[in-house]
């Protein structure tokens, strides 16, 4: 085959691409069954075809907030479900640790979604149900820690570290400005006079 020439039959229409010359038959194949796309124009399908596969690659990438309470765990009185949803939204899955137990699909999130919706139903309050998990799994299965002495010391401690640790500084720092510098003796007065002058 010779560089110049063109290997198929008929010559290339305008708009046809090189691989629509080197190729042919895989080429004509394509085009009969519909599959090849527009060639030529002034580029106003590329880009409508760009925009939409951009678009495409935005809407698969985007993450989706879905729920994995499931269809039986779900209360009939809509008052209810709303509770229990907003309490299972603040319990952290023990097994998953950085979900909540509405969002996590592990066992112990779906039994505790169960114990939250059975203490709602018997009557118990947002903070009693509350105040039951955290008396079974500890401060922890909370998303956000209730204020309390033990929460201060946890937050407070870096800052009161580095507030001593500024005050040390600060002290040790004014102690060598401080210090008087020791005179000197008569002899030793001398002796330095003797070195500078030369003796």
């Amino acid at each position: 085959m010779s560089v110049g020439k063109n290997p198929s039959p008929t010559p290339p229409q305008k708009g046809e691409g090189l691989w629509r010359r080197v190729l042919p038959s895989t080429a004509r194949r394509v085009a009969s069954a519909g599959l090849l796309p527009p060639c030529g124009g002034d580029g106003r399908q590329a880009r409508e075809g760009l925009r939409a596969t951009f678009l495409m690659l935005v809407l698969l990438l985007t993450p989706i907030h879905a729920f994995a309470v499931n269809p039986d765990e779900v209360l009939a009185d809509p008052v209810l479900e709303h509770r229990a949803r907003t309490i299972s939204a603040e319990l952290r899955c023990m097994v998953c640790q950085n979900q909540s137990i509405d969002d996590s699909n592990a066992e112990l999130a779906r039994d505790l979604r169960v114990v939250v919706r059975e203490r709602l139903v018997n009557g118990d309050t947002d903070e009693q149900v509350l105040d039951y998990v955290v008396s079974r799994y500890g401060e922890f299965v909370l998303l956000k820690p209730r204020l309390s002495l033990k929460t201060l010391a946890l937050w407070g401690a870096p800052a009161a570290l580095v507030l001593v640790g500024l005050i040390v500084a600060f002290v040790s720092a004014r102690r060598r400005a401080v210090q008087p510098s020791a005179k000197l003796s008569a002899e030793e007065e001398a002796r330095l006079g003797k070195l500078l002058d030369g003796e």
